[in-house]
């Protein structure tokens, strides 16, 4: 029974010997450091560094409305002339102008079919058929007064599918553009029509594309070095037509996003 007694002592001895160490160290031990709120200060600053961007219907050609997305801050911006690709100025296309707004550029998303959308290929093609050319061209060089009236002080022209095609037009139009992005248009070899081509051209293309195949890409890709303009051309493997397009089944996300990256640097190195 003492035995009993002496180990109870023993073990509250070395309980409270073990309490008095851990007070010593915790009294010795500093003080914690107060950490800044970093998190509130990297939010406030991706707030700071996003681009507010506002956007509207606009009317600057006989029945045609196009959406101009431009930055809020006021600034000198450059322009993009955007052309939808066939089935009409659609939300997709609204969006990509919001996108590249806020990148730091005006933009203006042409309507090339008067306000006509449309939601099969087939009512694409059968409205496209009646597309007149001429007055396309005219549609998208108002577009080009337009947003240098609004104080762009550089202009590209950017479109995808039948706006691919429709960007190389204007580019060949005479217009005075200082860059031209073509998404899988279809393209022209002759060389009266390239020789009026002033500006750098980057062209983004698949190589599965049935509608715009390699070789007519590969045969306007050296007609245009041939006479002395920049072209970079970038060729995607395993992917089809209209790979860019979220509303199309050939849709290509990883594709897609390094197009759009190669085409914001593009649009850096020759408007800015």
């Amino acid at each position: 029974m003492q035995n009993n007694k002496r180990v109870v002592v023993g073990l509250l001895v070395l309980v409270v010997a073990i309490m008095i160490i851990v007070g010593v160290q915790r009294a010795d031990a500093p003080a914690p450091v107060t950490v800044p709120e970093t998190a509130d200060v990297v939010e406030e600053t991706a707030e700071v560094s996003e681009v507010a961007v506002t956007g509207e219907d606009v009317a600057y050609f006989p029945e045609s409305k196009g959406f101009y997305a431009r930055p809020e801050a006021p600034g000198v911006y450059p322009g993009v002339v955007m052309i939808h690709e066939n089935r009409g100025l659609r939300e997709e296309i609204k969006q990509a102008a919001r996108e590249l707004a806020a990148e730091g550029y005006h933009v203006l998303a042409v309507d090339l079919y008067k306000g006509t959308v449309m939601e099969t290929q087939e009512e694409a093609r059968a409205y496209s058929s009646q597309y007149d050319k001429a007055v396309g061209v005219a549609n998208m060089r108002a577009a080009a007064d337009f947003l240098r009236a609004e104080g762009a002080t550089k202009l590209a022209s950017l479109g995808w599918c039948f706006g691919g095609a429709e960007s190389l037009a204007l580019s060949t139009s005479g217009e005075a553009l200082d860059a031209t992005v073509i998404y899988y248009g279809r393209l022209t070899t002759d060389t009266s029509q390239l020789a009026k081509l002033q500006a750098p051209v980057l062209g983004i293309f698949g190589d599965q594309d049935q509608v715009v195949p390699v070789d007519s890409v590969t045969t306007f890709e050296a007609a245009v070095k041939d006479l002395g303009v920049p072209i970079a051309v970038h060729m995607y493997e395993g992917v089809g037509h209209a790979f860019a397009n979220p509303s199309n089944p050939n849709f290509a996300p990883e594709e897609t996003e390094d197009a759009w990256r190669k085409t914001l640097a593009f649009l850096e190195s020759h408007l800015r």
